[in-house]
């Protein structure tokens, strides 16, 4: 009898735990979806923004360690606007929206594309750059089509808007490639490295990181960068759903630095043009 009570007082004590669990769940969910946390952020003086530190040239690591890239530029001077400093915290980027619902940060600010699902989760500010996804091979593998990818191992970011339009668009790439499934990776930077190192054939990537990283290659013309007919994507800074107050601040500041000039600046540094891949602000 003292047997099956003690089993009884454990088996209620783990639904109390479930039903709190859940309660806390539904809780946070709510509070991301209704709190406006602007003031706080103001008290505090600083804002949080998550990023994937290896995300050229959009935020990244110098050799020195110093992080640098056009998000970076971008933050900082939207918050400078507000006397407020942009502090940066790398995160995985597989879980980049619980964090932000968490609020173990602020913003996600790091070349992140709007896509429907996302929308259903959090709220986005105006866009400010064009992006759209390529598939990115090396010459000597001579595959001049998303059809000659027949056979050929793929690579994509875990989480990313590439791996999402893959799904989405299965007759484009995705029923060429070996198995119908890609190698996932957590970063661009390893996927690229596999690509030189002839482990997978084909990388769909972010144009604005592939352009950027085979620039800066030794050998440059041994990449071919190929668009398969994706449809385009905006970037723009991810947020909670309560954070409205934020939103509008955000997007204040970055009309001022369009209509100041400040914003083709860093679009012509990262990018060496002040317009071609720059989204029109609203007026």
């Amino acid at each position: 009898m003292k047997k099956k009570l003690i089993a009884i007082i454990a088996l209620l004590a783990c639904f109390s735990l479930i039903l709190t669990s859940c309660g806390d769940k539904k809780s946070v969910a709510k509070e991301a979806d209704t709190a406006d946390t602007w003031s706080t952020i103001q008290k505090r003086g600083r804002v949080i923004i998550g990023l994937d530190d290896t995300f050229v040239p959009m935020g990244f690591r110098q050799k020195d360690g110093n992080l640098v890239g056009f998000d970076i530029d971008l933050a900082k001077a939207v918050f400078k606007e507000y006397g407020i400093k942009a502090d940066f915290q790398p995160i995985d980027w597989n879980m980049k929206e619980t964090e932000l619902r968490n609020r173990t940060i602020d913003l996600i600010w790091n070349g992140y594309t709007i896509t429907p699902e996302r929308l259903d989760q959090i709220a986005f500010s105006r866009p400010y750059l064009a992006n759209r996804q390529v598939l990115v091979t090396k010459k000597a593998d001579d595959i001049t089509s998303f059809a000659k990818m027949k056979g050929k191992t793929l690579g994509v970011q875990t989480s990313s808007s590439g791996a999402s339009l893959l799904d989405e668009h299965p007759k484009m790439l995705k029923d060429y490639i070996k198995n119908r499934a890609p190698v996932f990776y957590d970063s661009f930077n390893n996927a690229l490295m596999d690509l030189d190192a002839k482990r997978i054939q084909g990388l769909l990537i972010d144009s604005v990181y592939a352009n950027y990283y085979i620039q800066h290659e030794k050998d440059p013309a041994s990449y071919r960068v190929m668009d398969g007919g994706f449809t385009g994507e905006d970037f723009a800074v991810g947020m909670r759903k309560g954070d409205k107050t934020l939103k509008r601040k955000i997007d204040a500041a970055m009309q001022k630095l369009s209509d100041d000039g400040e914003l083709q600046k860093i679009n012509y540094k990262w990018f060496g043009t002040d317009k071609n891949n720059m989204v029109k602000p609203n007026k």
